[in-house]
């Protein structure tokens, strides 16, 4: 089997709803990073074999599989093949497994995967909302099978969110002080260049929205609770964004025919499912495994970025994995950053890899708490 090299990978700046990106097609906004990584790589973009993009609520500007309109608009040639997945805030991670699994497998040499989504122009859960013309209001609750299997009980990631931090005693104080700590790391990574590299400016903006400078624990503690009596406000959840990311994988022939140089190599990928009930749990048991059959320990890890869905999903995953908060989401999260749904994925692996670099390190496992109850583990491997 041979081994999936991780050659470049590069983010546009991720808007705030509503910011500098919101009215960006996202055929355009697909395509811009697109066009950065074949520049910086210097690859012949007629040399790709496929580009997978994560993407989800698919409808208006990203139905009609954005993943093709998304290259075709970047000026690939129209023989290079796209498809769009949706494993849910996983896409783009998944996209990437995809594009491993092709060329480990011997079937591709050189695959593009990355994400896009505009939320601004696509409100999460769009799809869902259309499907209610035709007398359906969710994917599963007024299904006889799904409730046959797990009863009549509201599927919903905020009341994930409140049952994980209620069962691993994780505090709203806890949780404000995290998310404060996820703007911190943001602005000052920011400030201090590290996001240079990985980000392609597009339509005027060169640094990413969200991050709050002037946010602080007296102003989260004074937001109301998402559910009454609950801990979780708007605070401590991730937030609504419109980005686009990519990256690109090839195998060792094709590192050698182009002379390309590579940054990383795949060492695990794996997908784990749990109660989907619970949702935002699946990262803890998906974590574990991964370790087990990359036959490595919670310690061989120099850096973690675990999607900030919710504070209480990371924490809870700290608590249960015992991973040092010093080495996880070290230039920020989804509280600061937001998540672009489509696109988190690969945002992710774009800032692990450029952060592995600068801190000389070897190992970074990436993972996401995903809808249905879902978890992708991706471990890479600098060079």
């Amino acid at each position: 089997m041979t081994t999936a090299y991780l050659i470049d990978a590069v983010r546009s700046p991720v808007g705030k709803r509503g910011g500098s990106l919101s009215g960006v097609h996202s055929a355009d906004l697909g395509a811009h990073v697109l066009r950065a990584l074949i520049e910086r790589t210097g690859v012949d973009p007629a040399n790709i074999d496929d580009v997978i993009f994560g993407c989800t609520d698919t409808i208006g500007s990203q139905a009609g599989n954005i993943a093709r309109s998304a290259l075709l608009v970047a000026g690939f040639p129209e023989h290079v093949p796209g498809v769009t997945i949706d494993r849910q805030c996983g896409s783009s991670q998944q996209a990437v497994h995809f594009a491993a699994q092709a060329v480990m497998s011997g079937t591709n040499d050189l695959v593009i995967a990355g994400g896009v989504q505009n939320m601004s122009a696509i409100p999460i859960s769009s799809a869902m909302a259309v499907g209610e013309q035709f007398g359906f209001t969710t994917p599963f609750a007024e299904s006889p099978g799904w409730n046959e299997r797990f009863g009549d009980q509201e599927i919903s990631q905020f009341r994930a969110s409140e049952m994980i931090a209620e069962h691993w005693d994780v505090t709203r104080e806890e949780m404000e002080a995290f998310a404060l700590e996820s703007h911190h790391r943001a602005i000052a990574a920011a400030d201090a260049g590290y996001f240079d590299n990985e980000i392609a400016p597009f339509n005027g903006l060169a640094r990413d929205e969200g991050p709050r400078p002037d946010t602080s624990l007296e102003r989260m503690a004074n937001l109301q609770t998402l559910n009454p009596g609950g801990r979780i406000t708007a605070a401590v959840a991730s937030q609504i964004s419109d980005a686009s990311s990519a990256v690109l994988v090839a195998s060792e022939a094709a590192v050698q025919k182009y002379g390309l140089k590579s940054r990383a190599r795949i060492h695990h990928i794996s997908v784990r499912g749990a109660d989907p009930a619970w949702m935002l749990t699946a990262p803890i048991p998906a974590t574990k495994y991964a370790l087990e059959k990359a036959g490595l320990t919670i310690d061989d890890i120099d850096l973690f970025e675990v999607n900030e869905a919710f504070a209480s999903v990371v924490l809870a995953w700290m608590k249960e994995t015992g991973a040092d908060h010093s080495k996880v989401n070290v230039n920020g999260g989804g509280i600061a950053l937001g998540h672009p749904i489509g696109a988190t994925g690969t945002r992710l692996m774009t800032t692990l890899l450029n952060e592995l670099e600068r801190r000389g390190g070897r190992y970074g496992l990436q993972t996401m708490c995903e809808g249905g109850g879902l978890a992708n583990v991706t471990i890479i491997e600098r060079l």
